[in-house]
């Protein structure tokens, strides 16, 4: 028993054998850990099929579900696709629209009256000058000496006359005493009116040549913006020249010349006669921007016969400079105004020749032809007679409608409708 744990006795040469291994217990382990492994990869597999077969249930009763409805579908009568807007009660303008030119009230072109040099420009390019406001110097000095030799004429024959009075006075007190014949006098009477006459004539000399002078300094006439400049400094410039010292053209107030149709002629003169200030809106070349709102004030007197219109001019207040002297603008004249009228979709109605006709849409989805007629409308909306307030109108899908058709409503009842009925809308007159 001692010897047990003892190592064998190795003669020389041998290799040591190995020693024994605990067999028993690895075998024990190994025939325990494959039966776990398998058990768990069985469980993954059933799971795995089992979420299969879940998968392949909802998907075969949703496809049921989706055959069921395009069969139902099917089987359901199709109507053509619209959209509907609703009539409804409110205000609407009637406009006259035409095209206009923006023309100045006044537009001054300065010239010279004398001969000169430009001492002085005081104004500057696209300014705005107030009436009496210096524009430009002219030298003085020629001016200045030709009214100082007509002064002098004046004080000369002055003091002739002054002389001639006295000795009218003491022929007259000589005459009185029978001192001297009746001709001298009556010669002496005539001396003293020739040179009242002399006087005269200096004094409208000396005028004459104050003006002259005064014309050296030019002033502006009106007020308004002038525009380029013309002429500098150091120029010499010649009185009845066709030369331009400068141009102002007044800009507020200013007034659009538009031209009416003589069809709206009579319409206007109703209003006007009336008594009633019309009202003009002045819109940019687009057509899309309102620039200024004015009033109309006065009406040509006689009409185009190469155009038939009649020439209207309206006065714009132009606080903010937006109109320019022949700027092109579209005026909007509001006629008058409808109230409590029935307004359609524009998009709404249809026209068979010269008939305007809607589809209106009734309960059962089906559409009627019914024929209206047409006051007044704009881009957005109709004012109408033959429809109520509150009917549903077809606004698309036309090519596909007729008396009785059946249809199928797109989108929200109302979202194309007639504005509210407390917002007064434009229209063109018919």
């Amino acid at each position: 028993m001692g010897d047990e744990n003892k190592e064998p006795n190795l003669t020389d040469g041998e290799i040591p054998s190995e020693p024994p291994k605990k067999e028993g217990v690895k075998e024990k382990a190994a025939e325990e850990e494959p039966p776990k492994k398998r058990s768990r990869i069985w469980l993954w597999i059933a799971l795995l099929v089992l979420i299969v077969l879940a998968l392949l249930v909802v998907r075969h009763y949703r496809s049921k579900e989706a055959a069921a409805k395009t069969a139902a579908a099917a089987a359901k009568p199709q109507g053509a696709a619209i959209t509907v807007g609703q009539a409804k009660t409110g205000d609407i303008n009637i406009y006259v629209d035409a095209l206009g030119t923006v023309t100045p009230l006044n537009t001054v072109t300065v010239y010279s009256q004398i001969t000169g040099r430009v001492m002085a420009v005081h104004y500057s390019e696209g300014q705005v000058v107030k009436k009496g406001d210096p524009l430009v110097d002219i030298d003085p000095q020629p001016s200045e000496a030709t009214l100082k030799q007509a002064q002098g004429n004046l004080e000369h024959d002055e003091g002739v006359l002054a002389q001639a009075r006295i000795d009218l006075a003491r022929y007259q007190a000589a005459y009185s005493r029978n001192a001297i014949a009746k001709q001298q006098l009556d010669d002496q009477e005539q001396a003293v009116k020739q040179d009242e006459g002399s006087v005269k004539a200096d004094q409208g000399t000396v005028d004459y040549d104050q003006v002259q002078l005064s014309y050296c300094q030019i002033i502006a006439p009106i007020e308004g913006q002038v525009g380029l400049r013309l002429v500098d400094p150091g120029n010499t410039i010649f009185s009845g020249s066709s030369s331009t010292l400068v141009v102002i053209t007044q800009l507020q107030p200013i007034t659009v010349v538009f031209n009416v149709s003589e069809d709206d002629i009579p319409q206007v003169q109703a209003q006007v006669k009336g008594g009633r200030t019309l009202t003009v809106d002045a819109f940019d070349r687009a057509n899309a921007k309102q620039i200024e709102s004015g009033k109309l004030t006065s009406l040509d007197n006689q009409v185009d016969t190469t155009t038939g219109t009649l020439k209207f001019r309206a006065t714009f207040p132009n606080k903010n400079l937006v109109l320019f002297p022949n700027q092109f603008v579209n005026a909007r004249l509001l006629l008058k105004t409808l109230r409590k009228v029935v307004l359609i979709p524009s998009a709404a109605v249809q026209h068979n020749g010269t008939d305007a006709f809607v589809y209106v849409v009734q309960q059962n989805n089906t559409v009627s032809v019914q024929q209206i007629t047409t006051l007044t409308s704009n881009e957005q909306v109709t004012a109408v007679q033959g429809v109520n307030a509150g009917a549903n109108l077809a606004t698309s899908g036309f090519d596909r409608l007729e008396n009785g058709a059946l249809v199928a409503v797109r989108g929200q009842v109302g979202a194309q409708g007639a504005a509210q009925a407390s917002t007064n809308t434009g229209g063109s007159t018919p």
